[in-house]
């Protein structure tokens, strides 16, 4: 497969899967406890207004294993291909990631989409900036646009709106290939990306360890660890 094969634009959606091989660990593992707190009450507004310091420790913690994660092949292959599939010359890409941590980006990638939010960001709800952060939120630091003490994690928390939601459907109506990277096909919006893909014509890819929820609904789905089947699929793409 290859542009040669008419396919020009392309959609990427990444999950979990695709960063455990860095280590780093999914929402929704086994073990997917925190100080035996589920993540759902640590990761709404809900418990945020309840209990804001467990919170923030929840996510002082996940920025602290963000920053010590490293990129694997896969970020690494994708990157390659970001690189490699100029906007205009050869068609669009775009990366979009349900993860928090910044390894596309420290991989090489520019073109990344982060709809849950990210990790190293911090969200002032008093003024409305984003600002990098890579410290404690715990002492409730003041933003450095206003001042205010009302800095939160830069996350779409349950029951939030993901961001980007506008520009990930067009680019899925213009998709020529939508590929679904370490998915579980159970969290929506994104678990409905591949059906928004093919009602435009899209051909549409799974790349994961194991079978998703979703897998039903893709052309192909071809099963293993992300680290071999996303730099395989990459040399497809761009022919080595």
């Amino acid at each position: 497969m290859g542009a040669m094969d008419g396919i020009r634009n392309i959609v990427i959606l990444t999950g979990a899967g695709i960063s455990a091989e860095s280590g780093l660990r999914t929402f929704r593992a086994e073990d997917g406890l925190w100080e035996d707190h589920r993540v759902e009450d640590v990761a709404t507004p809900q418990a945020f207004r309840r209990d804001p310091q467990l919170v923030q420790r929840f996510y002082d913690a996940r920025r602290a294993g963000v920053r010590a994660a490293r990129p694997n092949p896969a970020h690494a292959a994708l990157a390659r291909l970001d690189r490699a599939w100029p906007p205009g010359e050869r068609g669009e890409l775009l990366i979009v990631t349900q993860n928090i941590d910044d390894l596309h980006e420290r991989a090489g990638a520019a073109r990344v989409l982060h709809m849950h939010g990210e990790a190293l960001s911090a969200w002032c709800t008093a003024c409305d900036a984003r600002h990098g952060w890579t410290d404690t939120l715990l002492d409730s630091p003041p933003c450095p646009a206003c001042s205010a003490r009302s800095l939160r994690p830069d996350i779409v928390w349950f029951g939030e709106m993901p961001y980007g939601m506008d520009r990930i459907f067009a680019a899925l109506a213009r998709a020529d290939m939508f590929v679904s990277i370490g998915t579980s096909g159970a969290v929506y919006p994104a678990a409905g990306f591949v059906q928004q893909a093919k009602s435009h014509g899209a051909r549409t890819l799974e790349l994961n360890l194991e079978r998703s929820q979703g897998s039903a609904w893709f052309d192909e789905s071809r099963l293993g660890p992300a680290s071999e089947l996303v730099p395989e699929w990459v040399a497809e793409m761009i022919g080595g």
